[in-house]
């Protein structure tokens, strides 16, 4: 404990020495910025010769060019010295879509977000850029080629879409160009990259339990995953676009690969690529799909006597079963977007960070 706060008060030094002459239009603070994406965002940040501060509830790393700033998102006093000073922040900061706990989900999403736009205004913030969720329009049925102006999903696939939903409608409309504040979101879907604490150890996981042999439907269904170097792009894009009298203001992005693949194809990929089989028996969605439901039935039944935790869900049937990819034609036409990474390098730059991972035959 200690040295951690030895080092941190050497990188908040080297920080005020570095930077005290460098522009406000430079300066911005990543919340969330010790998570998967936070960290990149972090890198490339600087990388463009950023001043950044990051705000969590944890410090994820050691950099003697970022000022950390601990502390729950909800309070004020907590998060109001990571943003003083700053032009741009950008929200990134969320409880991992796996996790089961409603109330985390609706404080962290929803009113730690209205918190945020909140202390941004008292700190004289001009322009938020959050990291929503394509997932925000998905009801578990086909979504192809899919725009931002689908609607919102009257039935959203679990309880963390339902408060992204909440948290990008809030996000939108504090947009307010009169008052010199200024907001827009970025949609992200499938992110996975290096350093990836979700999907792919996950998937790992499940092959070393024997738990991917099948594969959901007729195996062709087609999906976005984006390499995270990209969303990042996407999000310094939307900052640098965004101005009182640009398209940008108070809109929503699709930051894709913008190389739609058979989902399946893509699993099969990583996890041959590792030395894990990949799935070979088909199951048809159909039933797939009421066998989930049935067990969230049972589950709920049993709730009262048996806490369980299935990860065999409805929603991750409609995931891995039905197409969900989406346009990135606005992002291409007001941002400029285009990957940095095609999909082929962003797999085998993340196949080669996970070596450690591989199965050893």
């Amino acid at each position: 404990m200690e040295h951690d706060t030895r080092a941190n008060l050497r990188n908040q030094v080297a920080w005020a020495h570095g930077t005290k002459d460098m522009p406000r239009a430079k300066k911005c603070t990543v919340i969330g910025g010790s998570g998967f994406l936070g960290q990149y965002m972090v890198e490339h940040l600087l990388a463009k010769g950023y001043q950044v501060n990051v705000f969590d509830i944890r410090q994820g790393f050691n950099n003697p060019q970022v000022q950390f700033f601990l502390g729950d998102l909800c309070n004020q006093q907590d998060l109001y010295p990571a943003l003083k000073g700053v032009s741009t922040v950008f929200h990134c900061a969320s409880p991992p879509p796996s996790s089961d706990n409603k109330e985390l989900f609706y404080r962290v999403n929803y009113l730690g977000t209205k918190n945020v736009i909140e202390t941004c205004k008292q700190a004289g913030v001009q322009k938020l850029i959050l990291t929503s969720s394509a997932s925000v329009v998905f009801e578990g049925v086909d979504i192809k080629n899919g725009t931002e102006d689908l609607p919102y999903a009257l039935k959203p696939i679990d309880y963390y879409t339902e408060t992204k939903i909440l948290q990008e409608q809030v996000v939108l409309g504090a947009n307010d160009p009169e008052k010199n504040f200024l907001t827009a979101a970025i949609r992200p879907h499938g992110i996975f990259g290096p350093r990836d604490p979700l999907m792919l150890p996950i998937l790992v996981e499940a092959a070393r339990k024997g738990k991917m042999k099948f594969m959901i439907g007729n195996g062709q269904n087609l999906v976005d995953f984006t390499f995270v170097e990209n969303v990042v792009h996407g999000h310094i894009l939307a900052a640098e676009k965004l101005s009182k009298d640009s398209a940008v203001c108070g809109k929503v992005f699709h930051i894709t690969n913008d190389d739609p693949v058979p989902f399946w194809k893509f699993l099969s990929q990583i996890l041959t690529g590792l030395n894990y089989e990949a799935p070979k028996y088909h199951v048809p969605y159909w039933l797939a799909y009421y066998l989930a439901l049935l067990l969230a039935l049972l589950v709920m039944v049993l709730r009262p006597v048996l806490e369980l935790q299935p990860t065999f869900t409805p929603m991750r049937i409609a995931l891995a079963g039905t197409c969900h990819y989406y346009s990135c034609e606005r992002a291409k036409r007001i941002l400029g977007y285009r990957p940095l990474v095609p999909l082929d390098k962003a797999l085998d730059r993340t196949l080669q960070s996970f070596r450690h991972l591989q199965k050893v035959n």
